[in-house]
């Protein structure tokens, strides 16, 4: 039976291909079967988790701390350089300079990527602002609730800080940013679960080697990354103690 992979749904559409190159390097460098499938939505993919149907998990961190903790799985790497950060987003004519601008009753565009509506609820707290005086509405996808912006269907939208760099100029700028989050130690991580520890320590060597790989070097630009860093255990549990502070 070939081990399961999967990707967190919030990446970028372009990088979709980027993940299949990913697996099939994986495959090849390993030795072993690895079958990708991608969810559509978060709901999706945590009920395929929860009934054991996943080993290897690139994650998003609010996810990482039932994969860690309640699953057993196990950090390999992270992204360098990439920090997950949401932005709070109005369409560019929008009246409000800043969140303490936005009034009750506005309307939020969002999707149920759940670190970033997390930290964007916090950062509407300035304007006092929370789930009771808002009307919100969930999208699948940040192309979405841009789309719910420049429609005039939402007042303001939450998107993961690279998801709306991603965006097309043509897009951005019909939007502007209001405020960006400034966490800095929260990221996506590659975790391998109990079925695939075995291969930990060489699925570890591999992914923070590839990008001095010819062939690792092109994968890892089609998915929009430099190249992956070792993951501590240490560091593992500081983030999600982060976001588990965040989400109390």
């Amino acid at each position: 039976m070939p081990f399961n992979f999967t990707v967190s749904p919030d990446f970028a559409p372009d990088h979709m291909s980027g993940w299949f190159y990913f697996n099939t390097w994986l495959q090849r460098n390993l030795g072993t079967d690895i079958h990708l499938e991608l969810f559509d939505s978060f709901d999706a993919q945590r009920d395929a988790i929860k009934a054991g149907q996943v080993d290897l998990i690139y994650a998003n961190p609010y996810d990482a701390s039932m994969l860690v903790r309640e699953l057993g799985f196990k950090a390999v790497a992270r992204p360098a350089g990439k920090k997950d950060e949401a932005v709070i987003v109005v369409p560019a004519n929008s009246q409000a300079e800043a969140v303490e601008d936005l009034e009750a009753g506005v309307r939020l565009a969002t999707t149920d990527d759940p670190d970033v509506h997390t930290i964007g609820m916090i950062m509407l707290e300035p304007a006092d602002l929370d789930a009771s005086n808002i009307s919100q509405k969930d999208y699948d996808t940040y192309i979405l609730v841009a789309k719910a912006l420049l429609r005039g269907e939402a007042d303001v939208g939450f998107f993961l800080k690279q998801g709306f760099d991603e965006l097309s100029d043509l897009i951005k700028k019909q939007m502007r940013v209001l405020v960006s989050s400034q966490i800095s130690v929260v990221h996506h991580a590659l975790l391998v679960g109990p079925q695939m520890q075995d291969c930990m320590a060489e699925l570890k060597a591999l992914v923070t080697q590839m990008h001095k790989d010819e062939k690792g070097i092109g994968v890892l630009e089609s998915m929009g990354i430099k190249e992956f860093e070792s993951m501590s255990t240490e560091q593992t549990e500081f983030m999600i103690d982060l976001i588990d502070t965040l989400t109390i």
